[in-house]
């Protein structure tokens, strides 16, 4: 009775550090998605420009992409557990430093200060779970059920973020995340047991981070900037020099270093690849394609911000949904079934967009969204569990912080390329229509009309192309995980436990 006492605890301690978990990743992603509504009332506050509140999502997302292989380096080394509680509380530092912050320069500092810490969930508490869950199916239904907080932390932003600061000032977004922060850091000290990886190393590779850090922060930039900077300008070449340096400089460091910052070795694995390729193709197409929705709802559909929020409402169920449905799927479908059909709905999902126009209902919005929620949910899972079931278990923590790294980069690149598309086409489209419409009237009011309507026709027509070129990419995408073979998938994985 003892013994079953004992497993019972012990199965319920591991579904208590999977809420504990989930709830550093919401925040950290809530965080991400809620400071963008509280930008006017910053820019009013401190009286800077649009351009220049810019660079406080742009700081954050180049001090995030830059720590993430670090820490999760740091986690396998010196303790999951022990890393995951530093980084939250930093993080948790951070953000009451933010909510007090005075002009620009201190809050993009103290928005650097919460990046670099918030950096550390994802690679450490992907590891945690890995080791958590030894059980190969018990584990991608974990896995499932934490990813899909990252799309409820997409969906529930704007909707808590709106009343916060229209009762309590944009102070109360960054303030708010000290209670719920403090919850977070008890229960991971009361319920997570410190893991690590089994090989001792006494040797950090700074190099290797330095040189990755300054490549991936050239290449946020520029993805970031380069539409506004022109993409074959100056300050956009010099970026691109830099990037192909200290990528070369990187590998070069990497091939020689006692213990790498990223194990090159990862790349000769076919399924990590694979899945990795796949992961890139579908946040690219689906982060480039889907920012583009609240844009067209308000400016075509005549929503607010916040009713534009509530059409993610079900996107997120339909994900939260999805995900532990794919996690079941674990050892009954070969994984590159389910991420390849995931795919594919996902595509789906996101072709329906191509068909909007000034028109539309809501529904026309909501339907595509779901389908395409559903298809990523239910293959979250199986991606995350491939790349824990492939690697070292000693390089979970590493493994997983390069699965994030190219979800963040894969968003920057659609954002970017997107973003470009549409520009582009809109241009194309009105001199195309133009060139085959005809005015017969002199009247500047009709004149005005027919401006508008060509602006308008070009307009849509050009979110509707940017939709189709996405679901293209996604559907593409899909098939790279067909050629993933895992030749022998683990069920159990043994760590160093304290």
């Amino acid at each position: 009775m003892e013994g079953l006492d004992d497993k019972k605890k012990g199965s319920n301690l591991r579904w208590w550090i999977l809420l504990t978990v989930i709830i550093g990743t919401f925040l950290g992603r809530l965080d991400q998605t809620i400071v963008n509504l509280a930008l006017p009332k910053i820019i009013n506050d401190f009286g800077i420009s649009v351009t220049a509140a810019g660079w406080i999502a742009t700081a954050y997302i180049l001090a995030n992409a830059v720590f993430v292989p670090i820490w999760g380096k740091l986690g396998d080394t010196i303790g999951r557990k022990k890393v995951y509680i530093i980084g939250f509380s930093i993080f948790i530092f951070g953000s009451v430093l933010a909510g007090l912050s005075w002009n620009l320069s201190s809050m993009i500092v103290f928005r650097v200060i919460q990046a670099i810490a918030g950096s550390a969930d994802y690679p450490t508490a992907m590891a945690i779970l890995a080791v958590t869950f030894k059980n190969g199916k018990e584990r991608a239904q974990a896995l499932g059920i934490w990813s899909s907080s990252f799309a409820a932390a997409a969906v529930f932003g704007p909707l808590l973020g709106g009343p916060l600061i229209d009762n309590f000032g944009w102070r109360s977004v960054f303030l708010i995340n000290l209670p719920i922060g403090i919850l977070g850091i008890i229960m991971a000290v009361r319920f997570i047991n410190e893991s690590r990886s089994e090989q001792k190393t006494t040797y950090f590779d700074w190099w290797g981070s330095l040189s990755l850090g300054g490549m991936l922060s050239m290449l946020v930039l520029v993805l970031d900037k380069g539409l506004t900077w022109g993409w074959f300008s100056t300050a956009s070449l010099i970026c691109y020099f830099l990037i192909i340096f200290l990528l070369w400089l990187f590998i070069r460091i990497e091939k020689n270093a006692k213990d790498p910052i990223v194990d090159l070795r990862f790349f000769k694995i076919p399924a990590f690849v694979n899945t990795l390729i796949n992961n890139f193709i579908v946040f690219m197409g689906m982060i480039g394609g889907i920012f583009l929705i609240p844009i067209f709802a308000q400016t075509f559909l005549g929503y607010t911000a916040t009713q534009s929020g509530y059409l993610f409402i079900p996107m997120a169920a339909a994900l939260m949904l999805a995900a532990p449905i794919g996690g079941a799927l674990t050892g009954r479908v070969q994984a590159r079934y389910v991420i390849f059909a995931s795919t594919l709905v996902a595509a789906i999902g996101i072709y329906f967009f191509s068909f909007l126009d000034p028109k539309s209902g809501a529904l026309a919005i909501i339907i595509p969204l779901s389908v395409m929620a559903f298809g990523l949910g239910f293959g979250m899972a199986q991606r995350t569990n491939v790349i824990a079931s492939v690697v070292n278990p000693n390089e979970i923590g590493i493994a997983s912080s390069i699965l994030a790294l190219a979800r963040n980069i894969a968003g920057a690149f659609g954002i970017a390329i997107f973003g470009t598309i549409l520009t582009n086409r809109v241009y194309t489209n009105v001199m195309s229509i133009n060139n085959f419409s005809v005015i017969r009237s002199t009247n500047p009011i009709d004149i005005s009309k027919y401006v508008g309507l060509v602006e308008l026709k070009a307009q849509v027509n050009a979110y509707n192309y940017v939709f189709l070129v996405a679901s293209i990419i996604v559907f593409v995408g899909a098939f790279a995980v067909l050629f993933m073979k895992i030749k022998h998938e683990r069920t159990d994985i043994t760590v160093h436990v304290e």
